[in-house]
């Protein structure tokens, strides 16, 4: 009998936005799971049983509740305390690849999405134990189960056989399956947060009189806000609150509650939570402190608080947040104690700093930027910060989505969703703690130059986010997404009244990887007839201090009607008082005369912003900076997000030619030698791993003495390579440790003394195939425990961490990841045959990084590998192996939560 799995054990969200825990069966839950077939209708059990049944008997209870987490497993799905369904499978006979999949789901509860989540759960547990296919009989009046398997995403076969459809399908999780969870995941999600930011009622628990407390400006903010709904104010020593009558209890409010705001010292937080479960409240906003972020006491009061909104069914902001709006004039609603509510726009916001929420408002209104919803997560017990991508993706009022991040939660499934977002909306996103972490320790040169703010930018990079390092920039962007098209192409005309700006401006942009080209012939006379001879028209375009609002209309029309660009930049500096007004009304209203999809951004250098005109209704509104800079930074941003937008998908790359089970035994032999941590595999069982994936490596041997290592290199033959095996030279060529080009048996005699004898516990060493020419590169990864494996590349072997020239990215690599990944580095042209020298096989190195992401995908067991060096041969010779090290360790059921994304799989349980 297997371990019990306790990390298959979730929290979900239901399509119906209701919440339930689903985790393996245990025999404990016999009296539930009885329950539950009492609770069931006669025709449920019919469709389950095959025969009319009024009962269950005491052997099929205790038969359905135990388990051996291997040939036979099951799900079960909680709500309240209440078993409610279950999904089970049972392995056709002992070691079999099929198995037979069952589903019961309590009638009261059918059509909310139980059985697609325990389907996906089922399928995930199975192809992590063997069971590569399910096969389930239905009768044919069991229309909701056909439903489920032909909604599913799965291919399914079925037949139909004495009455009974016999339905098979691959547990392999398809793109079709991953989009129909996924598209399930989305709707659920939103659903389960619209009573958040569309209630109908509010309570305000800790609601106070004292104008200056949290609990008082919250009361004032709601009703300042003008919030359609109702306000009932609880506070147990005051009849009334803000002219609004008060209640002792939520309890006591004759009215529902969709939402309440929880304001109460943090040791009274979980009866509160209690009696809003109780009354039957949808949404918790939690502003109190004093949980996580006060050490483990607080932790644990958190884990407290958050197992008892998940037991009733309610989704909850917090603790420790400053609450959310939303400026829809539907609603109306600020459930925050910030002193500003922030213009209606198409900007959202979440940030994970309440404090800095309080700035972040304060400086969207002071740049009018306006907000469509914003939400302080907070310790995102709870509602995340991926739970509320979800909400914003199908949000009518959204169009740019603003992240504020201190730390990821589920990184991987962040990285799924914000891909499939980014695709049609930006997302901006400021991650703090870049330099805190640093590097970590470890034992391969991969671990050493993987970091924490390694794997944040490679998942922002895959994912698409546009990444910022401050909320200054963060703003920059925002200003320009919301507000412009994106840019086309890299192209960009700069019209200015004064030359050293527009200096600025070009080295900007320029730096920013953008391009100002030179205009034609033709542009440059257009441009001339308006202007004085003084004026230079190549680009930039210095009309010089004297144009006016005539020559700044002529000229941008110009260049908003040329096919020559793809974005203007207007930069102006006053010259005189009051000349600022018209320059920005022509721009305005050249803007909205103009056809153009151009992106269109002005630069107004006036020290006094107050004195910038505000845009008139109607009139399109143009991101407007101090200086070119910032400008140059925005666009440089939107213009690679464009292009990021425009690149193919890129594909997952499966072979056929892996011998899975052949490396799995090779780890599995090794285990029980290296224990419970594990550990690094010996050179010839690494080699054998590689080589079930089809991984070319030098040929070696391995020798404990000094005649096995003659007669190793006499049957490797040619010149060889001798490096000592020890437990202590974890990086050879640091304690000398290796002897290059060694022909002839006293050669490798003296050599295999010679690399034996640097360190006092050597084992003997490896003698192999001396590869002399070729590329130097390193490819490894090593394991993040919250961002799963990062794989990486880089040129320079035994010199990497010195040079620094890596590229990294989140597995699983598609091929557009492997070519990126390549061509990243800043030495890749080596591989191209940079002056004359000899090129790579670029092509082979390309396959073997997919040939890798599929040896991490395959075998969890391997937690970090380094092949250093590899030798890239030329084109139409592939690569060589040279020196390879790996570590693995023991993973129970073979699944880490740090590796896979189960969109059914949206919140861990306690």
């Amino acid at each position: 009998m297997a371990a019990y799995p306790a990390d298959y054990d979730f929290h979900v969200v239901l399509r119906d936005g209701g919440l339930a825990r689903i985790r393996p069966v245990v025999p404990e839950d016999a009296d539930k799971m009885e329950a539950m077939f009492r609770r069931m209708g006669r025709e449920s059990l019919y469709h389950r049983f095959f025969s009319h049944k009024s009962d269950v008997t005491d052997e099929e209870i205790q038969y359905f509740s135990t388990v051996d987490y291997d040939d036979r497993m099951a799900f079960v799905a909680e709500i309240g305390r209440d078993i409610v369904a279950v999904g089970r499978y049972d392995r056709m006979e002992p070691g079999s690849h099929a198995a037979e999949v069952a589903f019961e789901v309590e009638d009261a509860h059918h059509g909310r999405g139980l059985g697609s989540h325990l389907l996906s759960h089922l399928t995930n547990y199975a192809r992590n134990n063997g069971v590569t296919a399910f096969r389930a009989f239905v009768l044919p009046e069991n229309y909701p189960m056909m439903r489920l398997f032909r909604g599913s995403g799965y291919r399914m076969k079925r037949g139909m056989g004495e009455g009974i459809y016999e339905v098979e399908f691959p547990v392999e999780l398809s793109e079709e399956a991953l989009r129909v969870e996924s598209a399930h995941e989305q709707q659920a999600v939103a659903n389960s947060l619209l009573p958040l930011f569309y209630p109908r009622s509010v309570a305000i628990i800790g609601a106070s009189r004292d104008a200056n407390s949290i609990g008082g400006r919250l009361m004032r903010n709601v009703l300042d806000a003008r919030f359609n709904g109702a306000v009932f104010p609880v506070n147990p020593g005051a009849p009334a609150v803000g002219s609004v009558k008060a209640y002792r209890s939520v309890l006591d409010i004759p009215d529902p509650i969709d939402v309440a705001v929880v304001v109460v010292p943090s040791k009274y937080a979980i009866q509160v939570v209690e009696e809003c479960a109780q009354k039957g409240v949808k949404g918790l906003v939690v502003i109190s402190a004093g949980f996580s972020e006060t050490g483990e006491s607080g932790t644990a009061l958190e884990d407290d608080l958050r197992d008892a909104v998940q037991v009733a069914g309610m989704r909850m902001i917090g603790p420790n947040c400053m609450g959310m709006l939303n400026t829809d004039p539907a609603v109306n609603l600020d459930l925050t104690f910030a002193p500003t509510f922030p213009p209606r726009g198409n900007v959202a916001m979440s940030s994970q700093s309440g404090a800095l929420g309080i700035a972040i408002l304060d400086y969207a209104d002071q740049l009018e930027i306006g907000i469509s919803s914003f939400v302080s997560v907070g310790n995102k017990a709870d509602v995340s910060s991926n739970d509320l991508l979800l909400y914003w993706e199908g949000d009518p009022s959204t169009d740019v989505i603003l992240l504020y991040v201190e730390s990821f939660g589920q990184p991987r499934r962040f990285a799924r969703i914000a891909r499939r977002i980014g695709k049609t909306k930006p997302i901006v996103a400021v991650k703090s703690g870049r330099t805190s972490a640093g590097a970590r320790a470890a034992s391969s040169h991969t671990g050493a130059l993987a970091s924490v703010e390694v794997a944040v930018s490679a998942l922002f990079r895959q994912a698409g986010v546009i990444r910022v390092d401050t909320l200054e920039q963060m703003f920059e962007a925002a200003s320009l997404l919301a507000n412009q098209p994106l840019p086309k192409g890299r192209r960009v005309a700069v019209l200015t009244n004064a030359g050293g700006p527009g200096i600025l401006a070009v080295d900007a942009l320029e730096s920013e990887g953008l391009h100002v080209p030179e205009f034609s012939e033709a542009l440059q006379t257009r441009l001339q007839e308006h202007l004085s001879a003084d004026a230079s028209v190549r680009n930039p375009v210095d009309m010089i201090a004297s144009a006016g609002p005539d020559q700044y209309r002529a000229c941008l029309e110009a260049m908003l009607e040329s096919d020559e660009v793809d974005s203007v930049i207007v930069i102006f500096i006053p010259t005189s008082p009051g000349a600022l007004e018209p320059i920005h009304r022509v721009v305005h209203e050249t803007a909205a005369a103009t056809t153009s999809d151009k992106t269109l951004i002005t630069v107004f250098m006036e020290a006094d912003a107050g004195e910038i005109p505000a845009a008139k209704p109607g009139e399109p509104k143009l991101p407007t900076y101090t200086f070119p800079e910032p400008a140059a930074r925005a666009l440089a941003r939107a213009a690679r997000y464009h292009e990021w937008r425009q690149r193919p998908e890129g594909e997952y790359v499966t072979f056929d030619d892996l011998d899975v089970e052949k490396a799995q035994a090779v780890i599995w032999d090794a285990l029980p030698r290296l224990g419970a941590e594990g550990g690094w595999l010996e050179p010839d069982e690494a080699e054998q791993v590689l080589a079930a994936f089809g991984i070319n490596q030098a040929a070696s041997r391995v020798a404990a003495t000094r005649e096995e290592a003659v007669e190793a290199a006499r049957e490797i033959g040619g010149p060889v390579v001798l490096k000592v095996i020890a437990p202590s030279a974890l990086h050879k060529s640091d304690v000398g440790g290796i002897v290059l080009d060694v022909e002839g048996d006293d050669a490798v005699g003296k050599a295999f003394d010679q690399v034996t004898s640097v360190v006092d516990d050597a084992e003997g060493a490896l003698v192999q195939e001396f590869v002399g020419e070729g590329h130097e590169v390193i490819v490894g990864m090593s394991e993040d425990p919250s961002f799963g494996p990062l794989i990486a590349f880089g040129l320079g072997g035994v010199f990497v961490e010195l040079i620094g020239d890596v590229a990294f990215r989140i597995h699983p690599l598609t091929d557009l990841d492997a070519e990126e990944m390549i061509g990243e580095v800043k030495s890749a042209r080596l591989l191209d045959g940079y002056r004359g020298g000899p090129a790579g096989d670029v092509a082979a190195l390309r396959e073997t990084l997919l040939r890798l992401s599929a040896l991490v995908e395959e075998l969890p067991e391997v937690a970090e590998f380094d092949l250093n060096p590899v030798k890239v041969l030329e084109p139409g010779n592939g690569l060589r192996v040279v020196d390879l090290r790996m570590r693995v360790r023991p993973v129970p059921q073979r699944w880490l939560p740090s590796r896979k994304d189960i969109p059914a799989a949206q919140m861990r349980a306690r």
